[in-house]
């Protein structure tokens, strides 16, 4: 019986307030990688292998380094190869 391939799928509502601790100029860089870390511990990968769309990375950078939003929802693809894809989800 051949191996079925193992891409797994998931939803989170990923919380960004705690972006708010750092300062101000550096804000929405900290969201990245708040969402990077957050999905790294979810989907059983390392931070490097965590791969951030760039629709997701413009969305945090929306409003600017200083206030980035407070929560985002993303749909996280983790592939047989140990990478994890951060998208939006499709509506």
């Amino acid at each position: 019986m051949p191996e079925e391939s193992t891409i797994t799928e998931a939803m989170f509502n990923i919380n960004l307030r705690r972006a708010r601790d750092t300062p101000s100029p550096r804000r929405a860089k900290a969201a990245v990688n708040l969402v990077r870390k957050f999905i790294s511990r979810h989907m059983k990968a390392e931070p490097e292998n965590v791969w951030i769309d760039n629709q997701v990375a413009i969305y945090l950078w929306s409003r600017g380094a200083r206030k980035p939003p407070t929560r985002v929802t993303v749909k996280a693809t983790k592939f047989e190869d140990g990478l994890v894809e951060v998208t939006f989800p499709e509506e």
